[in-house]
């Protein structure tokens, strides 16, 4: 792997646990991916699209660590994923963000406390630096002065940009976006996307799985389709039929 490589994967075969307590054993487990092979480079943007059950979220969950692997071979942010302990799972997951759907915010706390909380979480301890850098994440996502609201008092764009924020605490070399505008109106999700867009462009990477094809064709890169168990790379122009 390249020292531009991020994200590297040969051959890998995605299996997702049939209940909660077969997650790290293979016996009660079902392949949903065979055969995926990528590789992600600084500043890129790759889709992954494909129907619910297609192994996208599958694929997102093996690339953080959620779910272990099993066949092929993966290297991310420097770690082989074949090797990985799991007290080493923090230090891979500090240094990428992840966003999910469904916000996964503390409800009980203000924007200001959710960031605070992860980055107490991760590390931070001077409450100078702490404050500051949240400050500076809400004014790079388009929150300014919303530091004292609560997650229920704002509407589901300003969420998810609260996700993305806490996403970016630590400067991840690369986001992993779960149908992040899964739950939003078509200006919002625009708006999202004009923000990967710029996060991107500041050297980020960022996979993002999603069913918009829409969204893909504004805003167009590199796509894998996720069909039958496998993972094929397709032409952005190239998705009106699905």
């Amino acid at each position: 792997m390249s020292q531009d490589t991020l994200i590297e994967l040969t051959d890998v075969a995605v299996y997702q646990p049939d209940d909660e307590f077969s997650r790290f054993r293979y016996d009660n487990s079902t392949q949903v991916l065979s055969e995926v092979n990528m590789s992600v480079g600084d500043g890129e943007m790759v889709y992954f699209i494909g129907k619910v059950g297609s192994g996208k979220s599958s694929l997102l969950k093996l690339l953080y660590a959620e779910l272990p692997m099993v066949e092929g071979e993966a290297r991310v942010l420097g770690f082989d994923l074949a090797k990985l302990r799991r007290r080493d799972i923090p230090q891979l997951r500090r240094r990428m963000g992840i966003v999910f759907q469904d916000y996964q915010l503390l409800c009980d706390r203000s924007v200001y406390e959710n960031l605070r909380f992860v980055m107490r979480a991760t590390g931070w301890k001077n409450e100078v630096k702490i404050r500051a850098r949240a400050e500076e994440l809400l004014g790079s996502v388009g929150l300014e002065g919303r530091g004292d609201k609560m997650p229920f008092e704002l509407s589901g764009g300003e969420q998810q940009r609260l996700v993305i924020a806490r996403a970016l605490i630590n400067d991840p070399r690369v986001i992993l976006a779960d149908e992040p505008t899964g739950n939003l109106d078509p200006k919002s999700a625009d708006d999202i996307m004009k923000l990967f867009r710029s996060i991107v462009e500041r050297g980020c990477s960022v996979i993002m799985a999603t069913h918009n094809v829409q969204l893909i064709s504004r805003y167009p890169a590199r796509t894998y389709v996720f069909r039958k168990g496998r993972m094929t790379s397709v032409a952005s122009d190239k998705l009106s039929g699905l």
